[in-house]
């Protein structure tokens, strides 16, 4: 199984940040940053890494917003998620695995049709903004069961 770090990068007008993919999984797709955690790093360090490589600026957590494991959340196979929220320092700038950045509300993150499951991940952090708590895959409200 892999893990993934996840950040929702959030700026002092409340925008987050999307990254548009430019990796062939979702190509072309908006996405939050983040990737892969590697073998010898701790999920803190994975997200302190993949921001600054996708997005160029350092983090700071302050949150844990949840983790994702829903089977079919990534076309690639098994990856859980832990998403991050964060205050970040620096100049936005599209690096590795993505092509653009754009800062947006939730209310417009949330029009676009994002790669994984991160149109949930957001529905569960627009709940966050309201109720604090901490969000996995089957918790929030928006969730479809089986």
């Amino acid at each position: 199984m892999i893990h993934a770090a996840d950040g929702l990068l959030v700026n002092e007008d409340e925008r987050i940040v999307l990254i548009q993919r430019e990796s062939a999984t979702f190509h072309g797709f908006w996405a939050i940053p983040g990737g892969m955690v590697e073998e010898d790093e701790t999920i803190e360090e994975a997200l302190i890494r993949e921001m600054k490589e996708e997005v160029g600026v350092q983090v700071k957590p302050k949150e844990i917003l949840g983790i994702f494991s829903d089977p079919e959340r990534d076309p690639r196979g098994r990856v859980l998620s832990t998403v991050f929220i964060c205050d970040y320092e620096g100049d936005l700038k599209a690096g590795s695995d993505a092509g653009r950045i754009i800062l947006c509300s939730v209310k417009e993150a949330l029009s676009i049709n994002l790669a994984f499951d991160h149109n949930f991940i957001i529905q569960c952090y627009q709940q966050w903004l309201n109720e604090k708590g901490t969000y996995w895959s089957r918790k929030a409200l928006h969730y479809k069961t089986t």
